[in-house]
């Protein structure tokens, strides 16, 4: 029995990823979800409230997801610009579920800026170091390099828009691809030192 609910519980949470990446919190229907998921509707409140609720799970656990898949590296932010770019060419529904987030329910969690905190600091313990540029305000060099790797999926006539997928294979994804970590690196780089002053 507990392996039943189990089951049915991730197919419920698979299909409301699906769901809500496509319509929104207001937009999204209960029964299309349960429809989809093979299950009872009944039982979409019985296991996570109601559709706020299951909203907020399914960002959280995608969130999880996205920092087990693309573990923050401060001594790489290049190379963290380019695992981001990654994670969501494979899964697209994620930039649309932020982006439903950002317009319904504005706001961070505590969890989030707590985490943003830390990742903040650790490029600030980079910048002390001499590895990354100390001109810029470590926040700003992260929101950059965060907003770079997914400059892509939101950007006008981007390849959020291509339809048949195609933006997101073969050379068009590496040359996105590069681009991000290209300008990232640009962002971060150590400025060489100028020329030693000469006293006559």
């Amino acid at each position: 029995m507990a392996r039943d609910s189990s089951a049915t519980k991730a197919r419920l949470l698979e299909a409301a990823l699906a769901e809500f990446a496509e319509y929104g919190i207001a937009g999204a229907r209960v029964d299309r979800i349960a429809e989809t998921a093979g299950a009872n509707k009944r039982l979409i409140y019985v296991y996570f409230g109601n559709k706020e609720q299951l909203f907020d799970l399914v960002l959280q656990q995608a969130m999880e997801q996205g920092a087990e898949s693309v573990p923050f590296d401060a001594s790489d932010l290049p190379g963290y610009a380019g695992a981001i770019f990654d994670h969501l060419a494979d899964r697209p529904e994620l930039m649309r579920l932020v982006a439903w987030k950002q317009l319904e329910r504005p706001g961070t969690s505590a969890a989030g800026a707590d985490a943003y905190r830390h990742k903040v600091a650790a490029v600030a313990a980079e910048q002390e170091a001499g590895y990354v540029d100390s001109g810029t305000d470590p926040a700003d060099i992260l929101t950059l390099v965060l907003s770079l790797a997914q400059s892509w999926f939101a950007a006008p006539g981007g390849p959020a828009t291509d339809a048949d997928g195609t933006a997101w294979h073969g050379a068009r994804r590496e040359r996105y691809r590069a681009a991000v970590v290209a300008a990232v690196a640009r962002i971060v780089a150590v400025a060489p030192p100028g020329p030693a002053e000469h006293h006559p």
